[in-house]
C-alpha cells in the first residue's frame, strides 16, 4: 500500500469515528442526563454514622454517574422536621428521604414493620428478610399506596434499652413513666404502664433534662454518648427488645424513582446497599469503646429483668393480635416476618449461637 492510499483510508476512518462520536453523544446524554435531587434526613449532622449514610449515598451516586446525578443532603429541620421526612417525599417537596419507616405509624401501624417491631428480627435476619425473604417487595407493595418506594439504607444493630432517671427493677417501676420511644414499642409500653412520647432525636436531651420525660431510648452507646444522655440520666438498660435490628430506609418519591434511567436506578440501589452494610459495620466498631467510656464515667449498666421482658413480650403479642384482626396489610407483612423469624432462629442457634456463646465465655475469662 502506498502512502497516498494509506492516508486516504486513514482519513476516511477518522471521519467515521467523528461521526460515530457525534451520534453517540446525544444518546449518552439521554442515558446519563443531568439530574439534581434533594434528600431530607430525619437525623442531625452531629450523629455522623446514621446521618452519614445519606451523604455516603449521595457521594456514591455522584461518582458513579460522573457528576451527572447529584443529591444534595439536608439534616433534620433544614427543610422539614425530622418526623415529616416521608411526607415531604410523598408531596414532592423533595425527591428522597433517609428516615425510619416506624416514625409514620400514625398513618398506619404497618409502617412499623419497615423498621422494627418489639421482639422482631435481629439485624442480620432483618437484612436477610429484606434482601432474600421477599420483605422489601412486600413493604413496597404497601408503600405504593402512599406514592413511596423504599430501599434499606442502614441498620444500627440491636439497640440499647435506654436511659432512666431511676432504677427499674420490676414491671411496677415502669408504671407512670413518660418515655421517649418510637414505633409500635410505644403501644406495647403503654400496656405495661408507660406513657410513650415520640420525639425527634434532636429534641430528646432537652426534654429529659427538663423532666418533660423520665426516660428515653435512642440508638446505642456511640450516639447516646454524643447526645449527652448520661448527664441527665444514669441508669442505662439493655436490650431494646423493641429494636433487635432496625432498618433505616431511603424513601423515594415513587414516580420520580420510576422515571430515572435504568443506570441511575442501579446506582441508587447499589449505593443504598453499600450504605446499609457500612452503617452496621461502623456502629459495631464504635459502640464498644463508647460503652466502656460511659461506664467508666459512672453510668449504671443494667439488664431488663426477666419479669419485664416476659410482661412486655405478652403485651406485644396482644398488640399484634389486635392489629392483625383489623389490618390486612399489617398481617400480610407480619406473617411473612414471623415465618422467616422461626426458621432464622432455628438455624442461628445451631451454629452462630454455639460459636458466639463459647467466644463470649472466653472474652469474660480473658482468654481470647
Amino acid at each position: 500500500m502506498n502512502r497516498r492510499a494509506f492516508f486516504k483510508q486513514a482519513g476516511a476512518a477518522s471521519l467515521g469515528a467523528v461521526a460515530t462520536t457525534a451520534l453517540a453523544a446525544p444518546a449518552l446524554a439521554q442515558e446519563n442526563p443531568k439530574i439534581s435531587w434533594r434528600l431530607t434526613s430525619s437525623f442531625p449532622k452531629s450523629l455522623d454514622i446514621i446521618y452519614g449514610a445519606a451523604t455516603d449515598i449521595a457521594q456514591s451516586v455522584s461518582e458513579a454517574s460522573g457528576g451527572n446525578f447529584t443529591i444534595q443532603t439536608f439534616s433534620a429541620g433544614e427543610i422539614v422536621p425530622a418526623l415529616q421526612a416521608a411526607d415531604a417525599v410523598a408531596s414532592s417537596t423533595v425527591e428522597m428521604a433517609h428516615t425510619c419507616s416506624y416514625y409514620y405509624i400514625g398513618k398506619d401501624p404497618t409502617f412499623a414493620l419497615g423498621t422494627a417491631i418489639p421482639f422482631g428480627l435481629n439485624a442480620r435476619m432483618t437484612n436477610s428478610w429484606f434482601t432474600a425473604g421477599g420483605g422489601n417487595e412486600l413493604l413496597n407493595e404497601f408503600l405504593a399506596g402512599y406514592g413511596l418506594y423504599a430501599l434499606p439504607a442502614g441498620n444500627t444493630g440491636a439497640q440499647m434499652g435506654g436511659w432512666f432517671r431511676k432504677e427499674i427493677k420490676t414491671i411496677d417501676d415502669l408504671k407512670g413513666l413518660k418515655m421517649r420511644i418510637a414505633g409500635l414499642a410505644g403501644e406495647v409500653m403503654s400496656r405495661v404502664g408507660v406513657t410513650p412520647q415520640q420525639l425527634a432525636g434532636g429534641d430528646v436531651y432537652a426534654a429529659l433534662e427538663k423532666g418533660t420525660i423520665d426516660a428515653t431510648e435512642f440508638v446505642g452507646p456511640y450516639d447516646d454518648q454524643k447526645l449527652g444522655f448520661s448527664k441527665v440520666a444514669k441508669f442505662y438498660y439493655y436490650p431494646a427488645w423493641w429494636e433487635g435490628g432496625p432498618t433505616v430506609h431511603a424513601f423515594f418519591n415513587k414516580e420520580k424513582f420510576e422515571g430515572l434511567p435504568p443506570a441511575y436506578k442501579r446506582m441508587l440501589t447499589d449505593a443504598c446497599a453499600a450504605a446499609n452494610a457500612r452503617m452496621l459495620a461502623r456502629y459495631d466498631a464504635a459502640n464498644a469503646g463508647a460503652l466502656r467510656q460511659l461506664v467508666a464515667e459512672g453510668v449504671q449498666l443494667r439488664p431488663f429483668s426477666q419479669e419485664i421482658l416476659e410482661a412486655s413480650h405478652k403485651a406485644a403479642q396482644e398488640t399484634y393480635a389486635e392489629i392483625n384482626a383489623k389490618n390486612p396489610a399489617f398481617k400480610k407483612i407480619y406473617d411473612s416476618q414471623q415465618a422467616y423469624k422461626k426458621d432464622a432462629y432455628l438455624w442461628a442457634q445451631v451454629a452462630e449461637y454455639g460459636f458466639d456463646t463459647y467466644m463470649m465465655i472466653q472474652q469474660r475469662q480473658g482468654t481470647l
